[in-house]
């Protein structure tokens, strides 16, 4: 091979085909080496530190990876309920009151932005809906929301709420998973992965998808990212239940369960020759669970046997057909926290691709319409949820999370009827173990427009939301491409004044 001009005598041998192949073959062999090494724990990484902390990894038995798992900390919280509202709910007219905007209604203040993320801005625009105080508390609540207003002394409202994006799929992502990028593991693959679950014969992770279908970041949203696949969130809802779990007519259940008998000590004879197969011994469990679904899954989604108190306390009935689905969806979100699910996401809104009309509380036009459509279907259910988890009695080791993606503009677009996306402040609040009731941490400016006070980022949320969990969200890692991965990333700080 004749050498180039002006190459160094490095660059020279690097380009020697002799060498350049010695070199490959040796790279691969250490890549190879390496990555043989870290499969079976022999690298030397307990020097590697997280925030000056080393990292705490879950003992996982590949032969049982959903067992369940001590925290980091004991705390009051065993589960978690997630209830996630796709496309950004208004906090300036649902839960932040903000009496300057009706002061200055129709007012254009120099010191608001002339452009936002739709396009240009119009005026200041009071709330589309009356405020009232409500509870012993007295907390100022929006007629849009009147049944979960009746719940304000339960709550604890986070109105300093900030994110790092103004587009939906990221804003998702951000709140979910920690990156606005795509491939990262959710917050409840994050606690499946630490925690395991209590039960067995279940899911560890049950996303409850709205009826109209995904939201914009679709299984994003739940996804376990560069996880283990078991710790990925197990997607269904009432509308639209696992059609292939019951069992055949023509098999009778002695003969099923002979048949799970013996393909169980064939799994176990199989394993057998592979004692070290991780992968092996993780899709045995998995097929293994879903067999187990086959009895549980059916159970647990037939609402017949739910009272007609029940059932109207929930909305099922006398309201839309859409209210009527996702009030199953509420019901089916208490069946799985009371068979002890360790993680329940439950969305109130899809993808506005996904069907046609009012799908999330995304209002960038007559939000009036939009949010009212939007809270008809929410808002009842909802309270009646957690109404019934606080009677079972199941507030006491379930924490509830309330969220969304972030807020809206206090001021109208240019078209006069709806409000444009704001990532400078936002409502979200929890509620159950842990918590502070009836208290509000933060604020927004005079406006709603920016947070003003004890200013709370996404990495912060998720901090605490760990943090209730038992879980120390500095320590609770897996190393991936290089890096000690974390849901926070390397950010945040645990809201200790929300801490019951």
């Amino acid at each position: 091979m004749s050498n180039p001009e002006n190459l160094t005598p490095i660059g020279q041998r690097l380009l020697d085909r002799r060498n350049f192949l010695g070199t490959a073959g040796l790279s691969a062999t250490g890549l190879g080496l390496a990555s043989l090494l870290q499969s079976d724990n022999l690298l030397a990484d307990d020097a590697r530190t997280v925030g000056g902390k080393s990292p705490i990894r879950p003992a996982i038995d590949p032969h049982n990876p959903y067992a369940s798992r001590p925290a980091h900390f004991e705390v009051p919280a065993k589960q978690v309920l997630v209830i996630y509202l796709p496309g950004a709910i208004s906090h300036v007219d649902t839960f932040d009151y903000k009496p300057a905007l009706t002061k200055l209604d129709g007012q254009k203040p120099p010191s608001l932005p002339k452009v936002t993320f739709e396009g240009p801005s119009g005026n200041i625009a009071k709330p589309f809906w009356d405020f009232k105080p409500h509870g012993e508390t007295g907390k100022m609540v929006s007629d849009l929301l009147p049944n979960l207003a009746t719940q304000v002394d339960d709550f604890c409202f986070i109105h300093s709420m900030t994110t790092d994006t103004s587009a939906h799929p990221q804003g998702e992502n951000f709140m979910n998973t920690g990156f606005t990028m795509e491939g990262f593991p959710s917050f409840g693959s994050w606690v499946t992965y630490a925690l395991g679950t209590e039960a067995q014969d279940l899911p560890a992770f049950v996303a409850i998808n709205d009826p109209r279908g995904l939201a914009r970041s679709g299984k994003n949203n739940f996804g376990n990212g560069f996880l283990p696949a078991a710790f990925q969130g197990t997607d269904f809802n009432a509308k639209n239940p696992p059609n292939n779990l019951h069992r055949p007519s023509s098999l009778s259940s002695q003969a099923d369960r002979g048949t799970l008998d013996i393909l169980k000590r064939l799994n176990a004879r199989h394993l057998k020759k592979y004692p070290n197969d991780a992968n092996l011994a993780g899709r045995i469990a998995s097929y293994e669970l879903a067999g187990k679904m086959q009895m549980s899954v059916p159970e647990i989604m037939d609402l017949s046997n739910e009272t007609q108190a029940t059932l109207d306390n929930y909305g099922v009935e006398g309201g839309s057909e859409l209210r009527g689905q996702y009030a199953q969806n509420c019901i089916l979100a208490r069946r799985l926290i009371e068979k002890g699910v360790r993680v329940v996401q439950l969305f109130n809104g899809s993808d506005p691709s996904g069907g046609n009309g009012v799908t999330n509380w995304d209002s960038h036009s007559n939000i009036l319409n939009t949010h009212a459509m939007q809270a008809e279907i929410m808002d009842k259910p909802t309270a009646a949820l957690l109404a019934d988890m606080k009677q079972r009695g199941l507030l006491e080791n379930t924490l509830v999370v309330w969220a969304t993606e972030f807020g809206r503009m206090p001021f109208l677009q240019s078209n006069g009827t709806g409000r444009d996306h704001n990532p400078n402040a936002f409502t979200c609040f929890l509620t159950g173990a842990g918590v502070k009731h009836g208290f509000s941490y933060g604020q927004s400016d005079e406006f709603g427009f920016k947070a003003a006070v004890d200013k709370t980022t996404a990495y912060d949320f998720n901090a605490t939301l760990l943090h209730l969990m038992g879980l120390d969200h500095e320590r609770l890692t897996f190393y991936h491409n290089g890096l000690e991965r974390r849901l926070t990333n390397v950010h945040g700080h645990v809201i200790n004044e929300v801490l019951a």
